[in-house]
């Protein structure tokens, strides 16, 4: 099964680019994971006939959102922090319902559930950083081990953050801005403690290879970038993970897609 991760910072704007139809040609996936739709399911014009669409639109019009485009039935759909989750993580704070802005989709299917995630931006002032370390990352991770007590988790998308010193161009400018901030890459390690993989890095331990970048200063063309999209698997899923890959020749948004190919 191939799955593929993408950022789209708008689907719309992506398909009138007409980037989106050709990364899916040229890619292939079972199943595709967007993030940062930017629109509900009637206001898309992209037309995948081979796939089912699956949507968690933000409350807000024109603003976050994500979708699941896959070949496969999944058993259930699930849409947003359950309850539980909610109540005793808490997830709004003077910005808004983190809750209500569809940041997480998940798809079950027989041997897993894939998590898509939009995880949100600290701000530039680090004016959301509390929520991000208090909040929101303690509360993913706990829905994580919720999930994976029934089945193996895949969880992907938009971490909006840059784990390692490898995994940003310039990590002594950027060791306080919001994205790389010791907050947020404890929040990635307590990920990883309690099992989860980073599958890029399963099979790349090179530098230079990012997911996003800055659309001032012409970053994209001399690679000053952040990879802040990641497949996280669950430990029991290592051996299964056959490929992991970021794609930065696929234009249309500020991110490139990443990919992940699993045995079934």
């Amino acid at each position: 099964m191939k799955l593929v991760s993408w950022n789209v910072n708008g689907i719309r704007a992506v398909h009138r680019k007409e980037q989106l139809v050709p990364m899916v040609e040229t890619l292939k996936p079972d199943v595709l994971c967007l993030q940062e739709t930017k629109a509900r399911s009637e206001q898309s014009e992209v037309d995948l006939p081979e796939y089912e669409e699956y949507w968690n639109s933000a409350e807000r019009k024109g603003y976050s959102g994500t979708a699941v485009f896959s070949k496969i039935k999944p058993l259930s759909i699930i849409e947003d922090f359950p309850e539980a989750i909610v109540k005793k993580y808490g997830l709004k704070d003077g910005f808004g319902d983190t809750n209500a802005e569809g940041r997480v989709l998940v798809l079950e299917f027989s041997d897993f559930y894939i998590l898509t995630v939009y995880t949100p931006n600290a701000k530039r002032d680090l004016g959301r950083l509390p929520l991000r370390d208090k909040h929101w990352d303690p509360a993913f991770l706990a829905y994580m081990k919720l999930l994976e007590e029934k089945k193996s988790v895949i969880a992907c998308g938009d971490f909006n953050v840059a784990h390692k010193e490898i995994d940003i161009a310039r990590p002594k400018e950027n060791k306080n801005s919001a994205g790389f901030t010791k907050e947020e890459r404890t929040g990635f390690d307590n990920y990883i403690m309690a099992g989860f993989i980073d599958t890029f890095r399963m099979f790349h331990n090179e530098g230079e290879c990012y997911t996003w970048w800055s659309n001032f200063n012409h970053a994209r063309e001399r690679n000053i970038g952040w990879r802040i999209d990641y497949f996280l698997v669950s430990s029991a899923l290592k051996e299964k993970v056959k490929k992991a890959n970021v794609h930065m020749d696929i234009f249309g948004s500020d991110h490139c897609p990443i990919s992940v190919e699993i045995e079934s």
